[in-house]
């Protein structure tokens, strides 16, 4: 199932940048459903160092989906630019529905 929001690539990078503000939640739902869909477990996601805003909605949303095994400010020059998460594949036991 896809979105008309996501006519995007899937290759574990989201530019947050593309998007409307109110549509940055559903982007990122949208976008980590595809990504567990796809088996790429490994994302980037891009929201710019900013005032922060929008990396706070992303790691707030990150702490609400079971599915996230860990996240984390990206450890390379973007640093708080951007977050790296970890997912769980799709079907792991005990998961619940949803993000």
């Amino acid at each position: 199932m896809e979105s008309e929001l996501f006519d995007y690539p899937v290759d574990g990078t989201l530019d947050l940048h593309m998007f409307k503000p109110g549509d940055v939640k559903s982007a990122l739902s949208e976008f980590l459903l595809q990504c567990r869909i796809q088996g790429v477990l490994y994302v980037r996601i891009i929201h710019g160092k900013g005032h922060g805003v929008l990396r706070q909605i992303v790691q707030s949303h990150l702490k609400k989906c079971n599915f996230i095994r860990d996240f984390r400010t990206a450890p390379d020059a973007s640093s708080w630019g951007a977050t790296i998460a970890i997912l769980e594949p799709m079907g792991k036991e005990g998961e619940k529905s949803g993000t």
